[in-house]
């Protein structure tokens, strides 16, 4: 009978969860009103290098990601003043779960289940509760030469994203910060997961162009500019990437 009774009770959290998740990414994607994502600073790596990168981050820094949300969502149509509102979060040192190497489909439930408690226990940024929260793990480029893979969660609108703590990765940093915030909002990947390579025609920026190569920007899931059928190069800047209308649909840009 309690064995039955706490599997009643486990369902009940779990379907309570589901509920709210559908319902606050329901809200996110019907722009009536402006998306507020709050960035936590992370020192992934405990480095003093990290750390001064860290206390010179501020809301300018990230401001770009307004502005190209801005623009890219007046291309479709979206009249939303300030679609997206991005605030900073102190720095921390604490890192999330890290994601299950095996990921079945049990291990990622439960996985997303600790992420969005671990979440919401180390809610600490100023202003209104956010929307979206972007987990950002910073990493002296020094110790660490590559990055693992950054994630961003539909179900609880949570991305974790992996960067580097230099000046001179920053425009890249902001490529990443926005694929993964597309990624919390319904957006697909649109790249071969074996070869990296943009996926023709969703993950082009110019699938008409002709002739096709080499591109000149990169759709944002695509996650790089195509400059022939084998090779691509990651964008150093936002500036240098487009919402595709496949991306657009996901998101609740067109219908």
């Amino acid at each position: 009978m309690w064995r039955r009774l706490r599997i009643a009770l486990l369902l009940l959290v779990l379907a309570t969860v589901a509920l709210n998740a559908w319902r606050a990414r329901a809200r996110a994607t019907e722009w009536k009103h402006t998306l507020h994502v709050t960035i936590y600073p992370i020192n992934a790596d405990g480095s003093a290098t990290t750390t001064r990168y860290l206390d010179s981050l501020d809301a300018d820094t990230f401001r770009p990601i307004e502005t190209w949300i801005a623009e890219q969502a007046e291309h479709f149509g979206i009249r939303v003043l300030q679609p997206v509102r991005i605030v900073v979060a102190p720095p921390g040192t604490r890192r999330p779960p890290a994601p299950p190497r095996e990921r079945s489909g049990v291990n990622v439930m439960l996985w997303s289940l600790q992420m969005r408690y671990w979440a919401w226990r180390h809610d600490d940024a100023p202003g209104p509760r956010p929307d979206v929260r972007l987990f950002a793990l910073y990493h002296d480029p020094a110790r660490t030469r590559t990055l693992t893979h950054s994630v961003g969660l539909e179900k609880g609108l949570i991305g974790i994203a992996n960067l580097f703590a230099t000046r001179h990765e920053h425009g890249s940093n902001l490529v990443v910060l926005g694929h993964e915030m597309l990624h919390t909002l319904g957006a697909t990947d649109k790249y071969d997961p074996g070869t990296t390579l943009p996926r023709f025609p969703d993950g082009y920026a110019e699938p008409g162009r002709t002739p096709r190569y080499p591109q000149r920007l990169a759709e944002i899931m695509g996650g790089r500019i195509p400059l022939s059928a084998t090779r691509a190069e990651i964008p150093g800047h936002l500036r240098y990437t487009v919402i595709g209308p496949a991306t657009a649909g996901e998101i609740g840009w067109t219908r």
